[in-house]
């Protein structure tokens, strides 16, 4: 009968961190959609409105963080338990770098604004990107509430259009400011804005590689997408 209590307590503990974590998620998936929003529409203030978000992101990680090592310390989990709390530490942590990549996109919208930058700059490829990106994050933050490995490695073959997307839109930025010297600073700060999306799909498939190793206990980063979908059937 102990045990079963202790047992109890450890997954009410589990459910409720990976609740925080998804609330994280959510916030750093409503900074996103700000981010970009004040790209499309040339806004400081809901620029703004990203930057001051930035201080509740940092203090959920810390406060993951603070949960898990409490858990960890008291509880001394093994095997799958211990992979998923080790998965949602790094999840925790790529959610915070989103965010980090969130508030960048809102200075460079700033930044892109006080250079008096024409509204015509070709910004419909980033919010396309950047709508990608967000799904993406959206949906590994699903998979790994469900742990579900098949969506795991949908994720990862989805992070290629992102890629792609961000290939195609830096060819384009490179012509832009080849036609007018003029617009070389503001589309540089397209261009570091254009990073930043895709490094929102990077820590999205983070994620996606995170559930593999909760269930099916492998490490499989760098490894081909053939091998991986080879390891999860």
């Amino acid at each position: 009968m102990p045990d079963k209590h202790l047992s109890s307590q450890f997954d009410s503990e589990l459910t409720s961190v990976s609740s925080q974590v998804m609330e994280l998620g959510g916030l750093v998936e409503s900074q996103i959609r700000q981010a970009i929003y004040a790209l499309s529409q040339f806004s400081v203030e809901v620029a703004n409105e990203v930057t001051a978000r930035e201080a509740r992101v940092n203090a959920m990680e810390i406060e993951i963080d603070r949960d898990l090592s409490s858990i960890i310390s008291r509880r001394q989990p093994t095997a799958r338990d211990l992979r998923l709390l080790i998965a949602i530490s790094k999840t925790t942590a790529n959610l915070e770098r989103v965010g980090d990549e969130a508030e960048k996109i809102a200075r460079m919208v700033r930044s892109i604004i006080d250079s008096g930058a024409p509204r015509s700059l070709p910004s419909l490829e980033l919010r396309v990107a950047a709508d990608l990106a967000s799904g993406l994050l959206n949906k590994a933050l699903d998979a790994f509430a469900r742990l579900d490995v098949s969506a795991a490695v949908a994720i990862l073959k989805e992070d290629d259009l992102i890629d792609k997307e961000f290939d195609g839109f830096v060819r384009k930025l490179i012509t832009y400011m080849m036609e007018d010297p003029r617009m070389i600073s503001p589309s540089l700060d397209l261009l570091f804005l254009a990073k930043a999306i895709e490094r929102i799909g990077d820590h999205a498939k983070n994620i996606a590689e995170f559930i593999i190793y909760v269930v099916k206990g492998e490490d499989i980063r760098h490894t081909s997408i053939e091998k991986i979908e080879s390891l999860v059937k």
